[in-house]
């Protein structure tokens, strides 16, 4: 098991109020990683932008796999000099087939000869690794360990590095067994705490409500068929792993479904973030009495 010290949450900012005599705020001292995992479209995001107000986390400090992957991908499609400088920074290279065997690891030739007609459809022939990771990333499939671990270490220790350094909220990041291994390493090495594995759970019909109600282009039923099976074949593993090497109590398995309605009996989307970010919160040890009265949330 991983020795892992114990989170500080403090309170601070006592200021006169009507309802209290107090007004109510939450700040996270200290330095560590809080991650957030679970399938496509459990509000991740979302959560990670409630969590960042109410512990007065940078904004800068939220770090969403997904999202540095699609900026990774956009900024090579729009500027030429980082695209060919995606070797030396990341090991992916965009003047290497992904198909040549004596320049690609073997497994990632297997896998994109497996999409060979689709590549070839999208980026022409002989496309690059650069181009099998834009095709994995919007395609839901599983972006090859170490080009993950390149992008995602290097963040994070910009990250640790900077004047801003203090809590950083993971989103999505590990999905995969060597993922979580990568992550305990990294924690290690750059000497900043794991806090919490929240894993937020929801089920496989409210993913589907919801990613097609985002109506984003690579949101087709397949697609998400394909991201609910890869998160019960790599993502929950993962977490099952941190939890070992961690010890339970710092693995929370939160609903991320309890949706909130208005007097009109319609969908009130932020009090329903509010209710998931209030399990959040308690599992990291803030008290619902507190949570309720969060100047942050209002009352």
């Amino acid at each position: 098991m991983t020795g892992m010290p114990n989170t500080i949450l403090t309170f601070v900012g006592a200021r006169p109020s009507s309802a209290l005599g107090l007004t109510v705020e939450v700040t996270a001292k200290g330095t560590g990683i809080i991650v957030l995992a679970g399938p496509s479209s459990c509000g991740k995001g979302a959560i990670a932008e409630a969590l960042s107000a109410a512990l007065r986390v940078p904004e800068e400090n939220h770090i969403s796999m997904g999202d540095s992957l699609r900026a990774v991908i956009a900024r090579a499609n729009t500027d030429p000099a980082f695209r060919e400088g995606m070797g030396e920074r990341y090991g992916i290279h965009s003047d290497r087939s992904v198909f040549n065997g004596e320049l690609t690891e073997s497994s990632i030739v297997r896998k994109a000869l497996h999409y060979g007609e689709e590549l070839e459809t999208r980026f022409g022939e002989q496309p690059s690794q650069v181009d099998w990771l834009e095709y994995c990333v919007t395609s839901g499939l599983l972006v090859p360990d170490a080009w993950s671990e390149a992008i995602l270490e290097g963040t994070i220790g910009e990250k640790a590095a900077g004047a801003t350094s203090g809590i950083i909220l993971l989103d999505g990041y590990p999905r995969t067994e060597v993922a979580a291994r990568h992550v305990l390493a990294l924690s290690e090495r750059l000497d900043i705490p794991l806090i919490k594995v929240i894993h937020l759970s929801v089920s496989k019909r409210e993913m589907h409500r919801r990613a097609l109600g985002r109506k984003r282009q690579d949101d087709t039923p397949e697609m998400l068929e394909r991201r609910y099976q890869f998160y019960v074949d790599h993502v929950q593993p993962a977490v099952e792993l941190l939890k070992y090497e961690l010890g339970s109590q710092y693995v929370a398995l939160i609903d991320a479904h309890q949706p909130a309605y208005n007097e009109n009996a319609e969908l009130d989307l932020p009090a329903s973030v509010r209710n998931v970010a209030k399990q959040v919160l308690m599992s990291l040890g803030v008290s619902r009495h507190i949570l309720d009265h969060l100047e942050v949330w209002g009352r």
